[in-house]
């Protein structure tokens, strides 16, 4: 129960996170078992650099096949279940929201699921597939893999996860400028080491050593710096606009 004050107690919020937590576990519990189920469909879509290269997967335990089955799962649950996740996290870090904000807050929801979707699909289609058979062409005719299904699944979403990540700084950039917390000029100044920390960032998650590889995936980022930037902007002159707008009628 809130004091006097309209503040949460510490008991509570930690009753509140951990209802967040188990909300969360759940749901992407009940997404994993379903997505278990399309399992081989999943699978079949992420071994297609493979496959079209005629290169056979492998696994080395007795167990190994069915645990990366598993994992898949609820990789695909996790993706599945953003939506709900999303959800109770914004819930916990927005706790008091007015009805007109409601409106927003299901947006935010929305957009964040579509942003993190977007840089996983991205990942995949934009980046991955290429750098897979480059990487695998760039062998030679004398050495021939034995790639095993469970390393190969492992680096596949470890290299997926971060572009669903990077996808969300537009959203994140938004909320801050609502905070004041970023602005427009510190991007606009800071423009020269945000493309020096895009293409550092790049060239860490994707998997070949070439430039073009890395620059392939550094020009989205860019642009979703200037499109966050873009955001700041358009958030700052509306906070303006709303602040001479409660100055005059102050005055009035």
């Amino acid at each position: 129960m809130a004091n006097n004050t309209g503040e949460m107690p510490v008991m509570e919020h930690l009753e509140e996170l951990r209802r967040v937590l188990i909300v969360s576990i759940i749901s992407t519990t009940i997404m994993a078992v379903v997505a278990y189920f399309f399992c081989d469909r999943i699978l079949a879509v992420l071994l297609e650099p493979l496959t079209k290269l005629d290169q056979k997967v492998y696994f080395t335990g007795i167990t190994e096949a069915v645990f990366v089955k598993i994992k898949l799962s609820f990789f695909a649950g996790f993706i599945a279940a953003l939506p709900v996740i999303l959800w109770q996290v914004w819930s916990f870090i927005v706790p008091a929201l007015k009805k007109n904000e409601r409106v927003y807050f299901t947006l935010f929801v929305f957009i964040s699921f579509i942003c993190f979707f977007g840089g996983v699909i991205f990942g995949f289609l934009g980046v991955f597939r290429m750098g897979v058979m480059f990487l695998l062409q760039f062998a030679g005719p004398e050495l021939f893999p034995m790639l095993t299904i469970d390393k190969y699944i492992s680096f596949t979403i470890s290299f997926l996860l971060p572009f669903g990540l990077v996808f969300e700084f537009p959203l994140i950039s938004f909320i801050l400028a609502r905070l004041g917390l970023l602005s427009y000029s510190f991007l606009a100044k800071n423009r020269r080491y945000a493309i020096l920390v895009i293409v550092l960032i790049s060239a860490m998650i994707t998997p070949t050593p070439d430039i073009i590889t890395c620059l392939i995936v550094s020009g989205p980022i860019y642009l979703l710096f200037e499109f966050s930037a873009l955001i700041v902007r358009v958030v700052e002159r509306r906070l303006a606009r709303k602040k001479q707008r409660e100055e005059l009628a102050g005055l009035v």
